[in-house]
């Protein structure tokens, strides 16, 4: 692993982290999670129990990654991006057993500041937009514009949410924080 200073973040003792790993400050790997090899953490992040982190995956700083997600080669998080539990990433998209198709590999894109509820699933090669928020159990297909609220299967847009993470009801300004959802 390379890190200039391993004391500034927390590695639990039943975690494995391959070599060539970069985990930012601050950081927090729980139980039995698994990074391997070129991965990047960046600071402040919470990776939950049973996450799988795979090879050279990029993970912003202030990223949440709860319970049973695998991470999967291709796939980038940017700065503060909230994965629910059981989040499932994509990679390949026609996989099968007897065909090697890992040159196939479709890029996927969480911008910054996305939520993915629980359950959800992301197809590879979909880009998420700022500060978007996917429903729990939806599957999206396709791109999701910034502040998009995207829900079902496949996920469909059914309005706009704010940064602050409350859906925009009247229009594009936010109905808790009064600010124009789309401005941030």
């Amino acid at each position: 692993m390379t890190n200039r200073h391993p004391s500034h973040y927390f590695i639990h003792e039943s975690s494995y982290i391959d070599k060539d790993v970069t985990v930012g400050s601050g950081t927090k790997i729980w139980h039995y999670s698994h990074v391997m090899t070129g991965a990047s953490i960046g600071p402040g992040c919470v990776i939950g129990k049973y996450v799988e982190i795979g090879p050279g995956v990029i993970i912003g700083h202030g990223c949440k990654i709860q319970n049973n997600v695998s991470i999967f080669k291709g796939v980038i998080l940017e700065d503060q991006v909230f994965c629910g539990p059981s989040v499932v990433f994509t990679n390949v998209f026609n996989p099968r057993a007897f065909i090697r198709r890992m040159d196939e590999l479709r890029p996927t894109l969480v911008k910054k500041g996305a939520t993915l509820g629980a359950n959800c699933t992301i197809i590879c090669g979909v880009t998420i937009g700022r500060y978007a928020m996917i429903g729990a159990g939806s599957v999206v297909t396709r791109d999701v514009p910034d502040h998009a609220l995207v829900l079902g299967n496949p996920a469909r847009q059914t309005g706009w949410v704010c940064k602050c993470g409350n859906k925009a009801e009247h229009g594009l300004v936010c109905d808790v924080c009064y600010k124009k959802t789309l401005s941030g």
